[in-house]
C-alpha cells in the first residue's frame, strides 16, 4: 500500500493522516469543507511543532509529513487510485453508507474500504458495497499520533487477506492491531461507554460530585482520566451515539443512557468542543473548573 484516502479532516481524521503521512505513505485528505480542510492541516503542523519541540522529530521529517499530505474537497477525486480509504466522518449511520456506496463505485476494485467508527457495525456499513470482503474496521484512539491502540473490526464478510493486511499495516505505522469481531460497541467502547455512563448516572443519584467521582476512578483505579473528564474529551454527544448503537443493537437496559446524559446533550452541552460539560472549559481544556450546574 502507497497511497492512503482519509475522508474527514476533523480531530479522527487529520489524526489518522498524520500518523500515515509521517510513516511515508501519500495521503489524499478529504473534507467537503474547505475550512475544515485548513484546520486539519494547522492541526497536524501544530503537533509536529510539538514533535519537534521534544526532539522526536528533525524539522526535515515535519516538512516530509506535511508535503506527504494533498487535500481534496471532492470525493471521487480524492480516492481515484488509492490503495486504503480510511473513513473518518460523523458517527451517523446514514452517512457511512453514503460514503460508502459512493467508495464503492469510485475506488479501483482491489482497494480496501476502512471506517474508523468507533460502534456502528462493519457489516451493515459493508452490505452496501459489492466488496463486503475488503471492508473493515481501523477504530483508532484518541489522539491518533499518541495512542498505540487500533481496534481491528472484522465484519461477517471480511475476508483473512484483508484482515491480514490491515493487521500489518497498523504495525508498520508503530501501533498495536487488536483483531475484534462485529458486535456493537466492539471492545473499548462496550466497556467503556457504560463504564462512563455510570459515572454519570451517580452523579445524577447524588452518590458524589464531579470532582469525587473522577478521583476515585484516578486514584483508585489508576485511570489516568476519570470518566466524566473522559466523557468531555470525547463528547458526550458521541457517548450518547455510542450508546444508543449498544441499546438498540442488544436491547438489553443496561446500555440505556443516562437521563443526565441526554439532557446534556440536548442541552448542548457537549464537553470541550462546546466548552461546557462536566467542567467549564471557557479558560483552557485542563478540567480544572467544574460546570455551574453541578457546583
Amino acid at each position: 500500500m502507497e497511497k492512503i484516502a482519509v475522508i474527514g479532516a476533523g480531530t479522527m481524521g487529520n489524526g489518522i493522516a498524520h500518523v500515515f503521512a509521517q510513516n511515508g505513505y501519500k495521503v489524499q485528505l478529504i473534507d467537503l469543507n474547505e475550512n475544515a480542510l485548513e484546520r486539519g492541516i494547522a492541526t497536524i503542523s501544530k503537533n509536529l511543532d510539538r514533535m519537534l519541540a521534544k526532539e522526536k522529530i528533525s524539522e526535515v521529517d515535519k516538512q516530509n509529513t506535511l508535503d506527504n499530505i494533498a487535500t481534496y474537497t471532492d470525493l471521487e477525486s480524492g480516492v481515484k487510485q488509492v490503495d486504503l480509504v480510511v473513513e473518518a466522518a460523523s458517527e451517523k449511520l446514514e452517512i457511512k453508507l453514503d460514503i460508502f456506496k459512493k467508495l464503492d463505485a469510485f475506488c479501483k476494485p482491489d482497494a480496501i474500504l476502512a471506517t474508523n467508527t468507533s460502534s456502528i457495525s462493519i457489516t451493515q456499513i459493508a452490505s452496501v458495497t459489492s466488496r463486503p470482503s475488503q471492508v473493515i474496521g481501523m477504530h483508532f484512539m484518541n489522539p491518533v499520533p499518541i495512542m498505540q491502540l487500533v481496534e481491528i473490526i472484522r465484519g461477517y464478510s471480511t475476508s483473512d487477506e484483508t484482515t491480514k493486511q490491515i493487521m500489518e499495516l497498523s504495525k508498520k505505522l508503530g501501533k498495536t492491531p487488536t483483531e475484534v469481531n462485529d458486535y456493537p460497541g466492539f471492545v473499548a467502547n462496550r466497556i467503556l461507554m457504560p463504564m462512563i455512563n455510570e459515572a454519570i448516572e451517580s452523579l445524577h443519584y447524588g452518590v458524589a460530585g464531579v470532582v469525587e467521582i473522577d478521583t476515585v476512578m484516578k486514584l483508585g483505579m489508576a485511570h489516568p482520566m476519570g470518566p466524566l473528564q473522559l466523557a468531555d474529551f470525547i463528547g458526550l454527544d458521541v457517548c450518547l451515539s455510542i450508546l444508543q448503537v449498544m441499546y438498540d443493537g442488544f436491547k438489553n437496559p443496561k446500555y440505556a443512557p443516562s437521563p443526565l446524559l441526554v439532557n446534556m446533550v440536548t442541552a448542548g452541552k457537549l464537553g470541550v468542543k462546546s466548552k461546557e460539560g462536566f467542567y467549564d472549559y471557557s479558560e483552557n481544556t485542563k478540567a480544572e473548573t467544574v460546570s455551574n450546574q453541578f457546583k
